[in-house]
């Protein structure tokens, strides 16, 4: 009986069904060029709304209580497209903190590296290897990687602010662990806000420090300081892309706060709207102030003060204020550090109608309802 000879295609087929038995694979079975204007966006911008979120930390007050119910009372702001990470993005993570008046969360540290912004209440401590720093609402206070740190508030009124962390970085690297601090809380062993004491002029610093430091030494960056700077450089220069915009630096290299982790604030002028440009890293947004709308790959999201918003890699994104009056304050946590670190940042305008995209849809329209 004559046998049929395999054709190509089984032959192939065949072949792969070995290979494959084996751990291997034809790596030109899964190539994919990306498109005539590159690789497109891995997942969706995502809109956080302060009216819907604050009142979920309304009831995690009555719900959890931080050293007994969870180490901490944080809710984490988690995008659905870009799963399986839950988180804000596929890099950095996102959440909002509660520490009511006379509560503390007990210290621990671990290997991931973590910011807060303070949305809400004045006064309220974050030890970071036994220095209190003190937490103001426009605060930013730095959490380096396998610090100890812990949360005091004995103010009359709520505390609340974002955190930021690397946790979807940290934990694709497979590098993350966590101890919780013998003794629940760590003792003080500084002075209160010293790193700000010592680094904070910014453009000045002790003389016997000579050293440059991966990860800041400076812990706390006052709102008061930042708004007037935004105000200062307004009267002389901004960017086409981001208007007022600001990066917070290491005081000894100049360079991020973090390696992991770049923290940006931004202001956007009464009736600015930015050009727009994409870049190879994500950003995770906090409107501190005034309302006005991102377009993203020609979707229109409407924001207010309150809200966060995930951006994606690679997406057109522009920033519009739509107040003829009012300024608004965006911070800001992003990947570029590590970007920049390995050699993979990349930055273009937007090429046609003058840098502005055309909006083809709203946010709701996009998103929500498709998805209701």
């Amino acid at each position: 009986m004559a046998v049929e000879p395999l054709s190509r295609a089984d032959e192939m087929n065949a072949f792969y069904a070995e290979i494959n038995a084996k751990g291997l694979d034809a790596l030109w079975r899964h190539e994919g060029a990306p498109g005539p204007s590159g690789p497109r966006a891995p997942f969706a911008p995502y809109l956080w709304r302060w009216s819907v979120v604050r009142p979920y930390m309304q009831r995690t007050a009555d719900l959890v209580r931080p050293g007994a119910d969870a180490e901490r009372r944080v809710l984490t702001l988690n995008n659905p497209t870009a799963q399986p990470m839950q988180a804000a993005t596929h890099t950095i993570s996102a959440a909002v903190q509660l520490v009511l008046p006379g509560e503390r969360a007990p210290s621990h540290r671990h290997t991931m590296a973590a910011i807060r912004w303070v949305l809400e209440g004045d006064g309220a401590m974050t030890f970071v290897d036994g220095e209190p720093c003190s937490m103001h609402p426009g605060d930013l206070i730095l959490t380096p990687a396998w610090c100890w740190h812990g949360h005091l508030n004995e103010t009359s009124s709520p505390m609340l602010w974002m955190d930021s962390l690397d946790v979807p970085l940290v934990r694709t690297l497979r590098a993350g662990l966590y101890e919780e601090y013998p003794g629940d809380f760590q003792e003080t062993t500084r002075q209160t806000d010293e790193s700000l004491s010592r680094y904070g002029a910014g453009h000045l610093r002790p003389t016997w420090d000579r050293g440059a430091a991966r990860v800041s030494p400076l812990l706390s960056f006052p709102w008061a300081q930042t708004e007037r700077a935004l105000h200062d450089l307004a009267r002389v220069e901004a960017s086409p892309y981001d208007d007022v915009a600001f990066q917070y630096t290491n005081p000894t290299t100049g360079g991020h706060v973090l390696p992991t982790i770049g923290c940006w604030v931004q202001m956007l002028r009464p009736g600015v709207h930015t050009q727009a440009h994409r870049h190879s890293t994500v950003a995770v947004y906090q409107v501190f102030r005034g309302r006005g709308s991102t377009i993203v790959d020609g979707v229109q999201i409407d924001w207010e003060q309150g809200d966060f918003f995930a951006l994606p890699p690679w997406a057109w994104h522009e920033h519009v204020n739509g107040s003829a009056s009012e300024e608004v304050v965006l911070f800001s946590t992003n990947d570029i550090p590590l970007f920049e670190g390995i050699n993979l940042y990349r930055e273009e305008p937007y090429p046609e109608h003058g840098g502005h995209q055309p909006v083809v849809a709203s946010y709701e329209d996009r998103y929500e309802r498709a998805s209701a």
